[in-house]
This record gives structure tokens, sequence and C-alpha cells, in this order.
């Protein structure tokens, strides 16, 4: 058994995949030629050192990509099958997957079912903005087909999550993209924030056009917070908003995001051929840390989670911070988040800071006081639809006292520096 809980992240395939996402970090990689799947061997060895360095007595399974389906539905009945051969008597497994959806027919999704799998499921809102980024290999969208997929998983029993990138394109209309998510009614969403840097890697250097900067990502996010506190509360869940109410709590004290952890280090990723490394973003030669593949045995992968290499890689997070998130009063929440966004630098040119910390600390500070009511309203034992209608009450009062006494042509109190009448007027409480 590992000496902390730890989590991994096999990837079967590798980064092979059946589509060719503009935005995706695994085209930097050089990708496997022909199916470079991984063989039953390393898929047993696998299966049986992770259930052994599991505490118990529920063992979470992640199966990524890449694109995870590519391996073939009897490569997952071999690994279901390996789990109950290598589960202690009264433990359990659970399997996630995470997909784009493109292979799933009804067979798929009846294994899924039957064996209660947890699928993530790649959907970026609206079509035109999924189709904008997310194509086959021969230049054609691909929301058509997810969104089926969707529609096939749920007519199951599988409820997947949707999983939505967040680009320049998606901060533009933040409402049409979460509206176009949460009427599959799947019940919950992950907004994941492309940050790529367009010149090889140095300080500070810029993003490529698809990239999220951190105002706008900050703007987006507290658009959909609004709209989703005032109408959607028990209806469906957004990660962000549900792993800052956990720190917020006062209960469980920390997030389970590893971004979002003071340290980080305990997200591992096994490659098809058996390769372990430090996290899926560093999945590179400086980050290999082992093999589970080792011809006459090695390290296991709970001895290369608690190796000393796997030690300092996670503790680099918190060494790492810059005085900015030292006095930042929003540290306990985000702990400076994903050491691969941390490229920008900050005063003095001082390294190691957040590309995002401006929309963070925009959303945090939105959102802080009105989650805390939440939890704590919830904790009265308070029906979604009352704190919803509470919330609304107050919004129209705080709204009604901002607006008071401004005319159409008195500068709007969103301080855009705009006049209200081609600014906010039409969002004016009548």
């Amino acid at each position: 058994m590992s000496a902390e809980p730890f989590t991994v992240m096999a990837k079967p395939v590798g980064s092979l995949c059946n589509m060719e996402c503009s935005y995706c970090y695994y085209l930097a990689h050089e990708r496997p030629r022909g199916l470079a799947r991984m063989t039953d061997a390393v898929l047993e060895a696998y299966v049986r050192q992770y259930i052994e360095a599991s505490p118990g007595p529920a063992v979470q399974f992640t199966w990524h990509g890449g694109e995870p389906t590519l391996a073939g539905l009897d490569f997952y009945r071999r690994a279901v099958g390996l789990q109950r051969r290598w589960l202690p008597a009264g433990w359990e497994c659970w399997n996630n997957l995470q997909t784009n959806g493109l292979l799933l027919d009804d067979e798929w999704c009846a294994f899924l079912a039957d064996e209660r799998f947890d699928v993530g499921l790649s959907l970026d809102g609206a079509q035109w903005l999924h189709d904008e980024y997310r194509k086959d290999g021969g230049g054609r969208g691909t929301y058509a087909a997810a969104a089926e997929s969707a529609r096939r998983l749920m007519a199951h029993g599988v409820r997947p999550d949707l999983l939505c990138a967040v680009t320049s394109s998606a901060t533009e209309d933040p409402l049409g993209v979460y509206r176009a998510l949460r009427d599959f009614g799947t019940g919950w969403i992950q907004f994941i924030p492309i940050v790529r840097r367009a010149f090889g890697g140095a300080l500070d250097a810029a993003l490529t056009p698809d990239s999220v900067d951190g105002e706008s990502y900050g703007r987006f996010l507290c658009a959909i917070f609004d709209e989703w506190l005032l109408n959607d509360i028990g209806r469906l869940d957004v990660q962000l908003f549900a792993e800052a109410s956990l720190v917020w709590s006062g209960a469980a004290g920390a997030a389970s995001l590893c971004w979002m952890a003071p340290s980080c280090g305990r997200a591992l990723v096994v490659e098809q051929d058996g390769g372990v490394y430090s996290c899926d973003h560093f999945a590179d030669p400086a980050h290999r840390i082992g093999s589970i593949a080792c011809a006459g045995g090695g390290a296991s992968i709970g001895e290369l989670a608690d190796s000393p290499a796997q030690r300092r890689f996670g503790g680099m997070k918190r060494a790492g911070l810059p005085s900015r998130c030292l006095g930042c009063e929003w540290l306990s929440v985000c702990n400076g988040g994903c050491p691969k966004d941390r490229v920008a630098a900050g005063e003095g040119g001082e390294p190691g800071l957040n590309r995002l910390c401006d929309g963070l600390r925009m959303f945090f500070a939105r959102a802080e006081q009105p989650l805390k009511r939440v939890v704590e309203m919830r904790r009265r034992g308070e029906r979604p639809e009352a704190i919803m209608a509470g919330l609304r009450a107050e919004s129209l009062a705080r709204s009604r006292a901002v607006w008071r006494g401004v005319g159409r042509n008195d500068p709007c109190p969103c301080g855009s520096g705009r006049k209200a009448k081609n600014c906010c007027w039409h969002k004016r409480p009548q």
C-alpha cells in the first residue's frame, strides 16, 4: 500500500486518437504508428499493482487517451475481469472512461451501464463552437456524433459528465455555452481552460489564438456562476463551483481537484507501454519515473508514487509559489493553480505566476460569499427552490440599488466606461 492515497490515469493507446482537436496538447507529441494498445501483460500488472497500493475498499480506475475506446470493447471486458480477480473480499472497483464519444454505439453503452462506468464526454457547448475546434481526421466537425453519444448514454442509464474546453471563442458567449450543455440534462459540467504558449515555452510568451486569457476566463466563469446560482442549484453541478464550496464549507477543508491542492504529484499516468509519468501534462522523458513493465521486476506503481523523484515533483508546486501568491487572499482555494499554467511573470519578473490568475481572483471574489450562503442554507435543510428564490430576491434588491438614479446617458454602473444605453441598460431591473 502507498503511504498516501494517489490516483492513476491509464492510457491504453497512449495519445492515439481518431480526432484532430486543434487545441490538443498531445498533438505536440509523436503519436505511435498503428494501434499501439496496452498488452494484456501490462494491463494485468497495472490492475494488480494499483489495487495492491490502494487503501481500499473502493478503487477508482480512470481510462484516458488520446481516445481510450480505440483499445476496443474486449480490452475493457478483460480489465473488468482482472479487477474482479485481484480485488480483496469486500472491496469494489469504480471505472471512469474519458471519451470523445465517436465510437459509442449501443453495445458500448450497454457495457458501460452494466459495469457502472462513469463517463466523461468531451462536448464544447454549442455546435458552432464544438465544430470550430473538434474535428475528425477528415477535417469535419464532430458535434453531431458527440451529442448523439450523450443522448445514447442517457438512454442506457449513464449520465455522462460533460467536459467543455474554454477557448477564446467560448468566452464570447458564456451563457450560450452553458445553456447548451445544461440542456442535455446530465447534471455535471467541467470547464477546462485552454492555455497554450505560442513560442517554445519561454516565460510570459504569447498565448496561442485559441487560448483563454485570465480576464476573459474570469468573466466567463462569473457569467455562468450568476446563471447557475439563481436558476440551477440542485439541477446540475459545475465542477469548479462544487470544489470551491468544499474549501469554503469548513467541513472537508480541501478540494479534490489536483490543481487546487497545496501540492501535486498524486495523480500519475501509465502509458500504453507501462511507462509511469509524474503527470499527464508532464508526460515527457524528464518526468518518466519508472515502468510497471520492466523485465525482471522493478518498482511497483505504489513505490513509484512515493519515490523521491515524484515527491520532489509534487513539492515544487508549493516551493515555487511567487510572492503574489503567498500574499493572496485566495491562496487557500487555488494554491497557485496547475503548474502547467504557471508560466507568467509576476512583480519584478518573478516566475511561477498562473496565466489565469486575474480570472481566478475575479471568480473567487464573486463566488465566495454566495457559495458560503448556499452551503449554510443547505445545512439548514432548505430546498434548492427556496435557496434560489431567496438569492433572486436579494439580487434584484442589489440591482435596483445600483441602478437607482442612473439615466440612459449616464456612465454604466458596470464600470465599462460606456454610456448605460450602450451597455447594460437592457439588463436593468424593471
